[in-house]
C-alpha cells in the first residue's frame, strides 16, 4: 500500500484502510474502488490523503475515466472558444501573478499588506467575469496553473464576491468577503514545499503541520491592520456548524459570518477542480454531495443560497445523464437541487423523482 494525495488520487485505484473525518466518523470503507463521486467526498470532507492499494484494475480505469474526459472535453471548449473568456483569463493571470508576488514580498521582506490593491484587482475580475454568462464555467476552466494556493485563492474570492451579492450584502460586507476568500489559504505559503506537494506517505507530525494552516494564516496577517472579520474567516474557514471541523471544532454559533460564507466556497472550488485524469467535475455531482451531507455543516442560509443560486446558472444547459440520455434543464426542483427536470427527446424527466437517474456532465 502507499500513501496518496487526494488531489493525485483517480477512480479504479482502492482504499487500503478505512478513511475517517476529522470527527473519528467513517467516511470512506477499505476496499471500495473509487471513482468521481467518491473522490469528491474526500475533498468535502478535506481528508488531505489517503492509504490505496498498489494495484489499479485496468478495467475500472478505461471504463470510468474516458467516457468522463471526453464529455467535459466537449462543455469546456465551448467555454475556451468563447472570447469572453479569454479576456478574462488574460486579467485573471495577471491578477493572480500580481497576488502572489504581492503576498510573497510580505513574507520575504516583511513588506505593508496594501489590501485595496490585492481587493481591487479581484472586485475588477469580478465585474469582468459578471459581462458574461457564467463566471463559475470560466473559472472551471482555469485549472493547470502550478501556483494551486494562489490560483484557488482568487477562485474563492471571486466565488465569495458572487456569493455575498446573492446573500444581498451591501458594499463593505461583500468587500470583506472578497477578502476573506482572497485570503482565507494564505497560511499554506508557510508550510514548507516540500510537505505540501510530498507524493509519498506523510508523518503524523507532517500531517498536523498540514491542518496548522488557518493558524499560520493568522499569525502571518495579524499585525496587518485587517478587519477582524477578515482575521477570523482566515482562522475558522475549516471549520463546520456540527462541529466537525478544525482546528478548534468549533459549533455554529461561535464561527464567524465570513468563514461559513468562505468555507462553502472554498469545499465548491476545490470539489469542481479539474484532475489530471477529468476536466472540471459535474457540478450537479458537487450540489448532491452538498445537499446529501453538508446541511448540517453549513450555515443553512448560506449553503441553501449558495445551492439554489448555482443551480440556477445551470438552467437551460444541456446534459448528459447517468442513463445515457442527453437534454435540457427546463426545471429546478427547489426540494431537490441536483434533480432538476430535463427535457429529452422522448419527452420531460423529473430527475426528483428518479433517483437512479443523475446528471452525469454538461454538454
Amino acid at each position: 500500500m502507499r500513501r496518496v494525495s487526494t488531489s493525485e488520487l483517480i477512480p479504479g485505484m482502492i482504499t487500503a484502510e478505512d478513511v475517517y473525518n476529522y470527527s473519528n466518523q467513517l467516511i470512506l470503507p477499505k476496499g471500495l474502488i473509487l471513482n468521481d463521486k467518491t473522490i469528491t467526498k474526500l475533498a468535502f470532507y478535506s481528508i488531505l490523503q489517503i492509504k490505496i492499494e498498489d494495484v489499479v484494475p485496468e478495467e475500472i480505469q478505461s471504463e470510468e475515466i474516458q467516457p468522463e474526459t471526453s464529455h467535459n472535453l466537449s462543455y469546456a471548449e465551448k467555454i475556451l472558444e468563447n472570447p469572453g473568456f479569454l479576456k478574462f483569463r488574460a486579467e485573471f493571470e495577471k491578477d493572480v501573478e500580481h497576488f502572489k508576488t504581492s503576498v510573497n514580498d510580505v513574507i520575504e521582506k516583511n513588506s505593508p499588506l496594501s489590501l485595496d490593491r490585492l481587493i481591487n484587482h479581484a472586485l475588477n475580475l469580478s465585474k469582468l467575469g459578471s459581462a458574461y454568462p457564467n463566471i463559475f464555467d470560466m473559472l472551471h476552466c482555469m485549472r493547470e496553473y502550478d501556483d494551486a494556493t494562489y490560483v484557488h485563492c482568487m477562485n474563492v474570492a471571486l466565488i465569495c464576491n458572487v456569493f455575498a451579492k446573492w446573500l444581498r450584502m451591501d458594499e463593505s460586507q461583500i468587500y470583506l468577503a472578497t477578502a476573506s476568500g482572497l485570503l482565507h489559504d494564505i497560511g499554506k505559503t508557510r508550510i514548507p514545499d516540500t510537505i505540501i506537494k510530498k507524493v509519498g506517505k506523510l508523518t503524523a507530525s507532517e500531517y498536523d503541520l498540514i491542518k496548522t494552516h488557518p493558524q499560520e494564516g493568522y499569525r502571518l496577517l495579524q499585525n496587518s491592520h485587517l478587519d477582524p472579520q477578515i482575521l477570523n474567516a482566515v482562522l475558522m474557514h475549516h471549520e463546520r456548524c456540527d462541529g466537525s471541523g478544525y482546528p478548534f471544532g468549533l459549533p455554529g454559533s461561535k464561527i464567524s459570518t465570513y468563514a461559513k460564507l468562505v468555507s462553502i466556497a472554498d469545499v465548491y472550488d476545490a470539489m469542481t477542480s479539474a484532475r489530471i485524469y477529468r476536466g472540471p467535475l459535474c457540478p450537479f455531482k458537487a450540489i448532491a454531495l452538498f445537499e446529501s451531507e453538508g446541511l448540517q455543516k453549513y450555515d443553512t442560509h448560506f449553503i441553501m443560497t449558495f445551492l439554489e443560486n448555482v443551480v440556477n446558472t445551470y438552467l437551460l444547459n444541456n446534459v448528459r445523464l447517468s442513463n445515457g440520455i442527453t437534454g435540457q434543464i427546463v426545471f429546478i426542483n427547489k426540494s431537490k437541487l441536483s434533480a432538476p427536470t430535463v427535457q429529452t427527446s422522448n419527452g420531460f424527466l423529473d430527475l426528483s423523482i428518479h433517483p437512479d437517474i443523475t446528471i452525469e456532465a454538461l454538454i
